[in-house]
């Protein structure tokens, strides 16, 4: 803890999920919190889903998705 007791690594969700849905919501419908990261692709079946312990861990399992289903975009 640093002193005034703020933990420099917690994580501000608000923040994460705006720059998340910035980043990527034009082609994943859904991007939450809630007992962990999670994602939803637009044109995924509703059990497809991805997820991440971080921000960051769900930022990259997010774009590996995409490049999965645009290697056109590289």
């Amino acid at each position: 803890m640093t002193p005034g007791g703020r933990d420099p690594f917690a994580v501000d969700v608000d923040k994460a999920l705006d720059a998340l849905t910035l980043a990527w919501g034009n082609e994943y419908d859904e991007i939450w919190f809630h007992d962990g990261w999670g994602a939803h692709h637009k044109d995924a079946g509703d059990d497809d889903i991805l997820t991440g312990d971080t921000p960051d861990a769900l930022n990259r399992a997010i774009r590996a998705d995409f490049q999965r289903r645009h290697p056109e975009v590289g």
